[in-house]
Protein backbone atom coordinates (compact mmCIF):
# COMPACT_ATOMS: atom_id res chain seq x y z
CA UNK A 1 0.00 0.00 0.00
CA UNK A 2 3.09 2.11 0.28
CA UNK A 3 4.57 1.59 -2.95
CA UNK A 4 0.62 2.45 -3.98
CA UNK A 5 0.54 5.65 -2.73
CA UNK A 6 3.98 6.56 -2.77
CA UNK A 7 3.36 8.55 -6.38
CA UNK A 8 1.10 11.13 -4.75
CA UNK A 9 3.78 12.42 -2.37
CA UNK A 10 5.43 14.08 -5.80
CA UNK A 11 2.51 14.79 -7.89
CA UNK A 12 2.32 18.53 -7.42
CA UNK A 13 6.03 18.91 -6.90
CA UNK A 14 6.78 18.21 -10.63
CA UNK A 15 6.03 20.89 -12.98
CA UNK A 16 5.18 17.91 -15.83
CA UNK A 17 3.36 15.61 -13.60
CA UNK A 18 1.35 18.43 -12.39
CA UNK A 19 0.76 20.06 -15.85
CA UNK A 20 -0.90 16.48 -17.28
CA UNK A 21 -2.92 16.71 -13.59
CA UNK A 22 -4.68 19.49 -14.94
CA UNK A 23 -5.13 18.46 -18.65
CA UNK A 24 -6.40 15.32 -17.44
CA UNK A 25 -9.16 17.30 -14.99
CA UNK A 26 -9.79 19.70 -17.93
CA UNK A 27 -10.70 16.79 -20.07
CA UNK A 28 -12.75 15.24 -17.73
CA UNK A 29 -14.51 18.26 -17.39
CA UNK A 30 -15.32 19.06 -20.43
CA UNK A 31 -16.92 15.19 -20.85
CA UNK A 32 -19.00 15.34 -17.90
CA UNK A 33 -20.04 18.73 -19.61
CA UNK A 34 -20.89 17.22 -23.35
CA UNK A 35 -22.17 14.51 -21.48
CA UNK A 36 -25.35 16.65 -20.28
CA UNK A 37 -25.80 18.01 -23.52
CA UNK A 38 -29.34 16.23 -24.97
CA UNK A 39 -29.30 15.63 -28.50
CA UNK A 40 -32.72 16.55 -29.82
CA UNK A 41 -36.18 14.35 -31.00
CA UNK A 42 -36.59 12.00 -28.28
CA UNK A 43 -38.48 12.15 -25.37
CA UNK A 44 -36.22 11.81 -22.62
CA UNK A 45 -39.30 11.39 -19.25
CA UNK A 46 -40.33 8.15 -21.41
CA UNK A 47 -36.63 7.27 -22.16
CA UNK A 48 -35.70 7.01 -18.50
CA UNK A 49 -39.08 5.09 -17.71
CA UNK A 50 -38.11 2.30 -19.85
CA UNK A 51 -33.85 2.29 -18.42
CA UNK A 52 -34.91 2.24 -15.08
CA UNK A 53 -37.49 -1.05 -16.03
CA UNK A 54 -34.68 -3.12 -18.08
CA UNK A 55 -31.54 -3.99 -16.12
CA UNK A 56 -29.54 -4.45 -19.22
CA UNK A 57 -29.97 -0.85 -20.36
CA UNK A 58 -29.49 0.34 -17.11
CA UNK A 59 -26.02 -1.71 -17.14
CA UNK A 60 -25.69 -0.13 -20.75
CA UNK A 61 -26.19 3.74 -19.05
CA UNK A 62 -23.93 2.91 -16.46
CA UNK A 63 -20.95 2.01 -18.85
CA UNK A 64 -22.29 5.04 -21.10
CA UNK A 65 -22.23 7.31 -18.03
CA UNK A 66 -25.30 7.62 -18.37
CA UNK A 67 -25.06 9.54 -21.76
CA UNK A 68 -27.77 7.13 -22.94
CA UNK A 69 -30.61 7.45 -19.96
CA UNK A 70 -30.17 11.24 -20.87
CA UNK A 71 -29.90 10.77 -24.48
CA UNK A 72 -26.54 13.37 -24.61
CA UNK A 73 -24.64 13.48 -27.82
CA UNK A 74 -22.40 11.03 -26.51
CA UNK A 75 -25.13 8.48 -26.29
CA UNK A 76 -23.01 5.85 -28.34
CA UNK A 77 -19.97 6.43 -25.96
CA UNK A 78 -17.03 4.43 -26.92
CA UNK A 79 -18.74 1.34 -28.19
CA UNK A 80 -18.14 2.01 -31.79
CA UNK A 81 -14.57 2.89 -30.88
CA UNK A 82 -14.12 -0.76 -29.19
CA UNK A 83 -16.16 -2.70 -31.63
CA UNK A 84 -13.67 -1.47 -34.47
CA UNK A 85 -10.38 -2.34 -32.35
CA UNK A 86 -12.34 -5.55 -31.66
CA UNK A 87 -12.63 -5.87 -35.55
CA UNK A 88 -8.89 -4.58 -36.15
CA UNK A 89 -7.47 -6.90 -33.93
CA UNK A 90 -9.28 -10.19 -34.94
CA UNK A 91 -8.43 -9.08 -38.42
CA UNK A 92 -4.71 -9.21 -37.63
CA UNK A 93 -5.15 -13.09 -37.33
CA UNK A 94 -6.10 -13.61 -40.95
CA UNK A 95 -4.46 -10.48 -43.04
CA UNK A 96 -0.74 -10.83 -42.42
CA UNK A 97 -0.16 -7.20 -43.44
CA UNK A 98 -2.17 -5.95 -40.43
CA UNK A 99 -0.10 -8.80 -38.47
CA UNK A 100 3.25 -7.09 -39.32
CA UNK A 101 2.08 -3.79 -38.26
CA UNK A 102 1.01 -5.38 -34.75
CA UNK A 103 4.86 -6.59 -34.85
CA UNK A 104 6.69 -3.01 -35.53
CA UNK A 105 6.47 -0.80 -32.69
CA UNK A 106 5.19 2.58 -32.54
CA UNK A 107 4.71 3.25 -36.25
CA UNK A 108 2.78 -0.02 -36.59
CA UNK A 109 0.78 1.08 -33.85
CA UNK A 110 0.07 4.89 -35.47
CA UNK A 111 -1.11 2.65 -38.27
CA UNK A 112 -3.60 0.19 -36.51
CA UNK A 113 -4.97 3.22 -34.62
CA UNK A 114 -5.72 5.18 -37.97
CA UNK A 115 -7.44 1.93 -39.13
CA UNK A 116 -9.22 1.71 -35.97
CA UNK A 117 -10.61 5.31 -36.13
CA UNK A 118 -11.34 5.13 -40.14
CA UNK A 119 -13.25 1.81 -38.96
CA UNK A 120 -15.11 3.75 -36.12
CA UNK A 121 -16.79 6.40 -38.47
CA UNK A 122 -18.89 3.90 -40.43
CA UNK A 123 -19.99 1.81 -37.04
CA UNK A 124 -20.80 5.19 -35.63
CA UNK A 125 -23.21 5.56 -38.21
CA UNK A 126 -24.20 1.98 -38.14
CA UNK A 127 -24.97 1.84 -34.29
CA UNK A 128 -26.81 5.45 -34.52
CA UNK A 129 -29.36 3.83 -37.26
CA UNK A 130 -29.73 1.32 -35.24
CA UNK A 131 -30.03 3.07 -31.72
CA UNK A 132 -32.83 5.32 -33.42
CA UNK A 133 -34.15 2.65 -34.94
CA UNK A 134 -34.61 1.20 -31.75
CA UNK A 135 -36.04 4.05 -30.22
CA UNK A 136 -38.84 4.73 -32.84
CA UNK A 137 -39.94 1.22 -32.66
CA UNK A 138 -40.60 2.23 -28.27
CA UNK A 139 -42.40 4.81 -29.35
CA UNK A 140 -39.96 7.84 -28.25
CA UNK A 141 -38.90 9.96 -30.57
CA UNK A 142 -40.64 12.86 -31.13
CA UNK A 143 -39.97 13.91 -34.98
CA UNK A 144 -40.00 11.63 -38.04
CA UNK A 145 -38.55 14.46 -40.49
CA UNK A 146 -35.62 12.48 -42.18
CA UNK A 147 -33.84 15.13 -41.97
CA UNK A 148 -33.92 15.77 -38.34
CA UNK A 149 -33.39 11.48 -38.17
CA UNK A 150 -30.53 12.26 -40.28
CA UNK A 151 -29.19 15.23 -38.36
CA UNK A 152 -29.57 13.15 -34.90
CA UNK A 153 -27.36 10.20 -36.51
CA UNK A 154 -24.60 12.73 -37.01
CA UNK A 155 -24.88 14.52 -34.09
CA UNK A 156 -24.40 10.91 -32.33
CA UNK A 157 -21.87 10.42 -34.36
CA UNK A 158 -19.81 13.27 -33.81
CA UNK A 159 -20.18 12.87 -30.17
CA UNK A 160 -18.24 9.74 -30.26
CA UNK A 161 -15.44 11.06 -32.61
CA UNK A 162 -15.15 13.95 -30.03
CA UNK A 163 -14.97 10.96 -27.00
CA UNK A 164 -12.14 9.01 -29.14
CA UNK A 165 -10.40 12.66 -30.47
CA UNK A 166 -9.97 13.35 -26.70
CA UNK A 167 -9.21 9.78 -25.14
CA UNK A 168 -6.15 10.37 -27.81
CA UNK A 169 -5.44 13.73 -25.99
CA UNK A 170 -5.16 12.07 -22.68
CA UNK A 171 -2.67 9.49 -23.90
CA UNK A 172 -0.39 12.28 -25.19
CA UNK A 173 -0.87 14.77 -22.29
CA UNK A 174 -2.79 13.34 -19.84
CA UNK A 175 -2.25 10.36 -16.97
CA UNK A 176 -2.71 6.95 -18.38
CA UNK A 177 -4.81 5.35 -20.98
CA UNK A 178 -7.10 7.75 -22.50
CA UNK A 179 -9.83 5.66 -23.60
CA UNK A 180 -9.64 3.57 -20.07
CA UNK A 181 -9.65 6.53 -18.31
CA UNK A 182 -13.07 7.78 -19.83
CA UNK A 183 -14.56 4.79 -19.40
CA UNK A 184 -13.69 4.76 -15.66
CA UNK A 185 -14.67 8.96 -15.66
CA UNK A 186 -18.30 7.30 -17.00
CA UNK A 187 -18.63 4.25 -14.38
CA UNK A 188 -17.48 6.55 -11.34
CA UNK A 189 -20.01 9.45 -12.37
CA UNK A 190 -22.77 6.91 -11.97
CA UNK A 191 -21.42 5.79 -8.20
CA UNK A 192 -23.93 8.66 -6.43
CA UNK A 193 -27.10 7.65 -8.43
CA UNK A 194 -26.23 3.74 -7.55
CA UNK A 195 -25.34 4.71 -4.24
CA UNK A 196 -28.79 6.51 -3.21
CA UNK A 197 -30.79 4.18 -4.73
CA UNK A 198 -29.33 0.77 -3.27
CA UNK A 199 -29.62 3.00 0.29
CA UNK A 200 -33.40 4.47 -0.72
CA UNK A 201 -34.63 0.34 -1.29
CA UNK A 202 -32.53 -0.88 1.26
CA UNK A 203 -34.53 -3.35 3.34
CA UNK A 204 -33.35 -3.39 7.11
CA UNK A 205 -34.01 -6.93 7.85
CA UNK A 206 -31.59 -8.08 5.41
CA UNK A 207 -28.63 -6.31 7.50
CA UNK A 208 -26.18 -9.57 7.50
CA UNK A 209 -26.92 -10.21 3.69
CA UNK A 210 -26.04 -6.63 3.29
CA UNK A 211 -23.07 -7.06 5.55
CA UNK A 212 -21.99 -10.42 3.57
CA UNK A 213 -22.52 -8.68 0.44
CA UNK A 214 -20.28 -5.48 1.75
CA UNK A 215 -17.57 -8.36 2.77
CA UNK A 216 -17.35 -9.91 -0.46
CA UNK A 217 -17.24 -6.62 -2.34
CA UNK A 218 -14.10 -5.40 -0.20
CA UNK A 219 -12.51 -9.47 -0.88
CA UNK A 220 -12.96 -8.81 -4.73
CA UNK A 221 -11.22 -5.35 -5.00
CA UNK A 222 -8.47 -6.80 -2.62
CA UNK A 223 -7.49 -9.48 -4.84
CA UNK A 224 -8.24 -7.37 -8.00
CA UNK A 225 -5.46 -5.57 -6.70
CA UNK A 226 -3.19 -8.60 -5.52
CA UNK A 227 -3.69 -9.52 -9.24
CA UNK A 228 -3.41 -6.74 -10.92
CA UNK A 229 0.68 -6.72 -9.10
CA UNK A 230 1.25 -10.00 -9.58
CA UNK A 231 3.75 -11.43 -11.53
CA UNK A 232 5.91 -14.70 -12.85
CA UNK A 233 9.80 -13.86 -12.77
CA UNK A 234 11.41 -16.47 -15.03
CA UNK A 235 14.97 -16.75 -14.45
CA UNK A 236 17.61 -15.30 -16.55
CA UNK A 237 21.63 -14.84 -16.84
CA UNK A 238 23.82 -12.87 -18.96
CA UNK A 239 27.43 -12.97 -19.42
CA UNK A 240 29.89 -10.05 -18.61
CA UNK A 241 32.67 -9.78 -19.35
CA UNK A 242 35.00 -8.25 -16.18
CA UNK A 243 38.94 -6.25 -17.09
CA UNK A 244 40.48 -9.31 -17.11
CA UNK A 245 39.94 -12.10 -18.58
CA UNK A 246 37.26 -13.87 -17.27
CA UNK A 247 33.80 -13.86 -17.88
CA UNK A 248 31.31 -13.57 -14.87
CA UNK A 249 27.31 -14.72 -15.02
CA UNK A 250 25.00 -11.91 -14.01
CA UNK A 251 21.21 -13.13 -12.91
CA UNK A 252 18.21 -11.38 -13.34
CA UNK A 253 14.57 -11.87 -13.91
CA UNK A 254 12.55 -11.30 -16.31
CA UNK A 255 8.47 -10.54 -15.10
CA UNK A 256 5.71 -11.65 -16.53
CA UNK A 257 2.37 -10.16 -15.48
CA UNK A 258 -0.40 -12.76 -14.11
CA UNK A 259 -2.46 -10.36 -16.12
CA UNK A 260 -0.63 -9.30 -19.26
CA UNK A 261 -4.09 -7.76 -21.01
CA UNK A 262 -5.13 -5.59 -18.08
CA UNK A 263 -8.87 -4.47 -18.43
CA UNK A 264 -8.85 -5.14 -22.03
CA UNK A 265 -10.27 -7.93 -22.10
CA UNK A 266 -13.64 -6.91 -19.57
CA UNK A 267 -14.26 -3.98 -22.00
CA UNK A 268 -14.25 -5.95 -25.37
CA UNK A 269 -16.62 -8.87 -23.27
CA UNK A 270 -19.09 -5.99 -22.60
CA UNK A 271 -18.77 -4.57 -25.62
CA UNK A 272 -19.45 -7.47 -27.67
CA UNK A 273 -22.13 -8.63 -24.98
CA UNK A 274 -24.12 -6.00 -25.57
CA UNK A 275 -24.34 -6.79 -29.49
CA UNK A 276 -26.54 -9.12 -29.89
CA UNK A 277 -28.65 -8.04 -26.50
CA UNK A 278 -29.48 -4.56 -28.88
CA UNK A 279 -30.04 -6.88 -31.56
CA UNK A 280 -32.51 -8.83 -30.39
CA UNK A 281 -34.51 -5.27 -28.74
CA UNK A 282 -34.66 -4.16 -32.35
CA UNK A 283 -35.75 -7.65 -33.96
CA UNK A 284 -38.18 -7.31 -31.37
CA UNK A 285 -40.66 -4.97 -33.00
CA UNK A 286 -40.48 -6.61 -36.79
CA UNK A 287 -43.93 -7.62 -38.34
CA UNK A 288 -42.52 -11.23 -38.62
CA UNK A 289 -44.67 -12.84 -35.12
CA UNK A 290 -41.79 -16.30 -35.26
CA UNK A 291 -39.13 -13.73 -35.85
CA UNK A 292 -40.22 -11.13 -32.93
CA UNK A 293 -40.53 -13.60 -30.63
CA UNK A 294 -37.51 -15.79 -31.17
CA UNK A 295 -35.83 -12.18 -30.49
CA UNK A 296 -37.80 -11.40 -27.30
CA UNK A 297 -37.08 -14.73 -26.36
CA UNK A 298 -33.63 -13.96 -26.89
CA UNK A 299 -33.58 -10.39 -24.72
CA UNK A 300 -34.93 -12.19 -21.76
CA UNK A 301 -32.54 -15.32 -21.68
CA UNK A 302 -29.67 -12.33 -21.83
CA UNK A 303 -30.66 -10.44 -18.92
CA UNK A 304 -27.88 -9.40 -17.00
CA UNK A 305 -29.30 -11.58 -14.06
CA UNK A 306 -29.51 -14.47 -16.10
CA UNK A 307 -27.17 -18.02 -16.16
CA UNK A 308 -27.15 -17.52 -19.83
CA UNK A 309 -25.82 -14.03 -20.06
CA UNK A 310 -23.28 -14.42 -16.94
CA UNK A 311 -22.07 -17.90 -18.70
CA UNK A 312 -21.23 -16.29 -22.15
CA UNK A 313 -19.81 -13.46 -20.45
CA UNK A 314 -17.23 -15.67 -18.27
CA UNK A 315 -16.33 -17.04 -21.46
CA UNK A 316 -16.17 -14.35 -23.14
CA UNK A 317 -13.67 -12.67 -20.57
CA UNK A 318 -11.70 -16.12 -21.19
CA UNK A 319 -11.39 -15.73 -24.71
CA UNK A 320 -10.49 -12.17 -25.11
CA UNK A 321 -8.01 -12.35 -22.41
CA UNK A 322 -5.76 -15.02 -23.95
CA UNK A 323 -6.68 -13.17 -27.24
CA UNK A 324 -5.52 -9.72 -26.56
CA UNK A 325 -2.63 -11.78 -24.21
CA UNK A 326 -1.35 -12.86 -27.83
CA UNK A 327 -1.67 -9.58 -29.35
CA UNK A 328 0.38 -7.55 -26.70
CA UNK A 329 2.99 -9.88 -25.86
CA UNK A 330 5.63 -11.21 -28.66
CA UNK A 331 7.76 -14.20 -27.33
CA UNK A 332 9.40 -13.98 -30.44
CA UNK A 333 10.38 -10.60 -30.23
CA UNK A 334 11.50 -11.25 -26.66
CA UNK A 335 13.26 -13.96 -27.85
CA UNK A 336 15.33 -12.36 -30.20
CA UNK A 337 16.22 -9.60 -28.16
CA UNK A 338 17.88 -12.24 -25.50
CA UNK A 339 19.62 -13.68 -28.01
CA UNK A 340 21.23 -10.69 -29.04
CA UNK A 341 22.16 -9.02 -25.90
CA UNK A 342 23.93 -12.16 -25.01
CA UNK A 343 21.13 -13.69 -22.07
CA UNK A 344 19.43 -17.06 -21.73
CA UNK A 345 17.11 -19.10 -20.24
CA UNK A 346 19.03 -21.78 -17.48
CA UNK A 347 18.78 -24.78 -19.31
CA UNK A 348 16.65 -23.34 -22.40
CA UNK A 349 18.53 -23.38 -25.57
CA UNK A 350 18.23 -20.11 -26.99
CA UNK A 351 15.96 -19.71 -30.11
CA UNK A 352 13.06 -22.02 -30.82
CA UNK A 353 13.68 -23.79 -27.32
CA UNK A 354 13.02 -20.42 -25.52
CA UNK A 355 10.21 -19.47 -27.59
CA UNK A 356 7.90 -22.62 -26.56
CA UNK A 357 9.18 -22.27 -22.83
CA UNK A 358 8.15 -18.68 -22.88
CA UNK A 359 4.79 -19.94 -24.50
CA UNK A 360 4.24 -22.44 -22.11
CA UNK A 361 4.86 -20.26 -19.08
CA UNK A 362 2.43 -17.48 -20.16
CA UNK A 363 -0.26 -20.20 -21.36
CA UNK A 364 -0.45 -21.45 -17.32
CA UNK A 365 -0.12 -17.83 -15.80
CA UNK A 366 -3.01 -16.65 -18.32
CA UNK A 367 -5.18 -19.22 -17.78
CA UNK A 368 -5.09 -18.34 -14.03
CA UNK A 369 -5.55 -14.55 -14.93
CA UNK A 370 -8.22 -15.24 -17.64
CA UNK A 371 -10.58 -17.50 -14.95
CA UNK A 372 -9.90 -15.01 -12.39
CA UNK A 373 -10.70 -12.28 -14.73
CA UNK A 374 -14.38 -14.11 -15.67
CA UNK A 375 -15.00 -15.08 -11.98
CA UNK A 376 -14.82 -11.36 -10.78
CA UNK A 377 -16.84 -10.41 -13.99
CA UNK A 378 -19.77 -12.46 -12.97
CA UNK A 379 -19.01 -12.66 -9.21
CA UNK A 380 -22.12 -9.89 -8.56
CA UNK A 381 -24.34 -12.38 -9.72
CA UNK A 382 -23.39 -14.94 -7.99
CA UNK A 383 -23.35 -13.38 -4.14
CA UNK A 384 -26.38 -11.45 -5.79
CA UNK A 385 -28.05 -15.21 -6.25
CA UNK A 386 -26.95 -16.08 -2.19
CA UNK A 387 -27.43 -13.22 -0.42
CA UNK A 388 -30.52 -12.07 -2.24
CA UNK A 389 -29.05 -8.23 -2.16
CA UNK A 390 -29.52 -6.78 -5.86
CA UNK A 391 -26.02 -5.41 -6.68
CA UNK A 392 -24.95 -2.25 -7.53
CA UNK A 393 -25.09 -1.07 -11.29
CA UNK A 394 -21.33 -1.32 -12.01
CA UNK A 395 -21.12 -4.78 -11.12
CA UNK A 396 -17.73 -6.76 -11.45
CA UNK A 397 -16.87 -5.47 -14.31
CA UNK A 398 -16.82 -1.95 -13.17
CA UNK A 399 -15.13 -2.36 -9.94
CA UNK A 400 -12.77 -4.43 -12.28
CA UNK A 401 -12.26 -1.22 -14.55
CA UNK A 402 -12.28 1.51 -11.82
CA UNK A 403 -9.19 -0.80 -9.71
CA UNK A 404 -7.01 -1.38 -12.65
CA UNK A 405 -7.40 2.31 -14.36
CA UNK A 406 -6.69 3.70 -10.56
CA UNK A 407 -3.48 1.33 -10.59
CA UNK A 408 -2.46 2.06 -14.13
CA UNK A 409 -2.42 6.10 -13.55
CA UNK A 410 -0.90 5.40 -10.00
CA UNK A 411 1.72 3.55 -12.32
CA UNK A 412 2.02 5.99 -14.94
CA UNK A 413 2.69 8.53 -12.30
CA UNK A 414 5.32 6.46 -10.89
CA UNK A 415 7.17 6.34 -14.10
CA UNK A 416 7.23 9.70 -14.73
CA UNK A 417 8.64 10.04 -10.98
CA UNK A 418 11.71 7.91 -11.71
CA UNK A 419 12.27 9.52 -15.14
CA UNK A 420 12.64 12.84 -13.18
CA UNK A 421 14.41 11.50 -10.32
CA UNK A 422 17.02 10.08 -12.95
CA UNK A 423 17.13 13.05 -15.06
CA UNK A 424 18.18 15.05 -11.87
CA UNK A 425 20.72 12.22 -11.46
CA UNK A 426 22.21 12.68 -14.23
CA UNK A 427 22.68 16.23 -14.34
Amino acid sequence: MENLLAPFRGLLKIKDLRNRLIFTALIIAIIRFVAHIPAPGINLASLKNIFDQSAFLSLLDVFSGGTLGNFSIMALGLNPYINASIIIQMLGMVIPKIEELQKEGDYGRQKINQYTRLLTVPLCFMQAVGLLFLLSRQGLTTTSDPLQLASIVFTLSAGTALMVWLGEQLNDYGLGNGISLLIFVGIISRLPVTAVQLFTTADQSMFIQYGIFLAASLAVIYAIVRASEATREVPIQSARRGLTSYTAAVKNHLPLRLNQAGVIPIIFAVSFMMIPGLLARVLSGVQQPQLAQLATNLSNSLNPNSFLYNALYFFFVVAFTYFYTAVVFNPEKIAKDLRQSGSFIPGVRPGPDTIKYLNFVLNRITLVGAFFLGLVAVMPAIVSGITGVSALAIGGTGVLIVVSVVLEILKSINSQLYMHHYEKFLS
